[in-house]
């Protein structure tokens, strides 16, 4: 039976720490949960180190341990949190291979939810990283892409940003790219967007409406392929990215390379530039199936 995302996580933690390579950090990793079944039943003495409650403290730790030789998995539980964790790691982390020569690979697993967590710790916040210098993000979504991020990063020497969504953690699938030669659209899904796509083929199937997909894994350095520019080039009303984050941030930019790339416009649609309430009514979710289609009949009515 094929492993879930939650299970090849939690695979790749225990192997990390048992094989030496190096420490797991984070807040509350041994409470109930064991942060969604993607960490496995270690102790401190196996390298699973609980920081304190303070978030701000928490990336300076790890970024002196990764100084100091370790290569740190760093578990932040809302990515929302990131505007306190990712002082230390972008402002020294991200810089100090450029500026001094030295190296502190950190893998840093972002964890994203959405529905009913309030103003603060919901959505996805890549963005507060894609502008920085000297690291890279990745938002896997499927068993494969996750051993491949990992992979990547273990025999490289920067910190990787993992943009992670808890609602990914049950899938086994992994996610295939769709081009034809002659589309409407070429949608080029990101984050836990990707996971409405085979709602969407079908939504689109009975609109008579063509897309092309193109799922997104690496977001930075973000490096358009010619098979992608061409699909947006034979795509009739151009393409969207879509994302769990807001528009204002990395997709913004990775739409306008697409456009420059293909001489075609490229839309955006994620967050909804407010903030996210508790309640059902207040919520500012991602694009579902039904956004994202309603969305592409607007465009094609004009």
């Amino acid at each position: 039976m094929d492993k879930t995302l939650r299970e090849t996580i939690k695979d790749i933690v225990k192997n990390h720490l048992n094989s030496g390579k190096g420490n797991c950090y984070g807040q509350c990793l041994t409470a109930v949960g064991w942060v969604g079944g993607t960490l496995p039943e270690l102790y401190e003495e196996d390298g699973m180190i609980e920081l304190p409650m303070a978030d701000v403290a928490g990336g300076a730790i790890v970024t002196g341990a990764a100084l100091a030789g370790d290569r740190p998995i760093y578990v932040v539980r809302y990515q929302g949190f990131q505007w306190y964790n990712a002082v230390s790691i972008i402002n020294y982390a991200a810089k100090c291979k450029e500026m001094w020569g030295t190296t502190a690979p950190i893998f840093v697993r972002s964890i994203s939810m959405n529905g009913g967590v309030g103003p603060v710790a919901g959505s996805s916040h890549h963005s507060i990283y894609y502008r920085m210098p000297g690291l890279k993000i990745l938002s896997p979504m499927t068993p494969k892409e996750y051993i491949y991020a990992y992979e990547t990063f273990m025999n490289d020497d920067e910190p990787y940003y993992i943009s992670e969504h808890r609602k990914s953690y049950d899938n086994k699938e992994e996610l295939e790219n769709i081009i034809n030669d002659t589309a409407d659209f070429t949608i080029f899904p990101i984050s836990i967007t990707r996971l409405e796509m085979k709602k969407l083929i079908n939504l689109c199937d009975s609109e008579n409406i063509k897309i092309n997909i193109i799922h997104q894994l690496w977001i930075k350095p973000f490096i358009p392929k010619d098979e992608w520019i061409t699909s947006l080039k034979n795509s009739k009303f151009g393409g969207i990215v879509t994302d769990d984050d807001y528009e204002d941030g990395c997709i913004g930019s990775i739409a306008n390379k697409l456009s420059i790339a293909s001489n075609k416009t490229v839309y955006t649609l994620g967050l909804e530039p407010r903030t996210a309430g508790f309640h059902s009514n207040v919520d500012n979710l991602p694009p579902d199936a039904e956004k994202i289609i309603n969305f592409l009949k607007v465009i094609k009515n004009g």
